[in-house]
């Protein structure tokens, strides 16, 4: 299943995050991938909220992971831009959280393609400066519905 969604302001981004988040399932693992500064991060923000996550939720650029218990289910955020290694990922525990029974959303995740399980949701957030300064383009694969 592919689908492409077209958003014009970050609200719309973070609308479209939420949505998806109200309806993540346990042992999903989304996989978010997008040049710098086209909106991973409030996407994020909008997942979380659509999780019932309370709090700020920020990119956890120089931990890796965060994980928020406040939602419906857990969500482990990684953000694996500054990883050296995939190793790196070992040391952090991944497969606890890919194989739990929280929802996984990793930032960047073509960095970590190799450990990656088959079935994840893709997402992509692309700009289009011709179509204006806040337009995206999110395609969404894996996910029904």
């Amino acid at each position: 299943m592919k689908m492409i969604i077209e958003t014009n302001s970050a609200e719309e981004t973070y609308q479209l995050g939420k949505q998806m988040g109200e309806k993540a399932g346990a042992g999903e693992i989304y996989c978010l991938d997008g040049d710098l500064g086209t909106g991973k991060t409030v996407f994020t923000q909008g997942f979380a909220a659509g999780l019932g996550v309370e709090g700020p939720v920020n990119s956890p650029t120089f931990t890796i992971l965060q994980q928020y218990d406040s939602g419906r289910l857990p969500l482990y955020h990684f953000d694996v831009y500054r990883i050296g290694d995939v190793e790196e990922m070992d040391e952090i525990g991944y497969e606890e959280c890919f194989y739990g029974e929280g929802v996984t959303l990793i930032e960047w995740s073509s960095l970590i393609r190799e450990i990656l399980p088959d079935q994840v949701i893709r997402i992509t957030i692309e700009k289009d400066l011709e179509k204006g300064f806040d337009y995206r383009r999110i395609t969404v694969e894996g996910k029904e519905g």
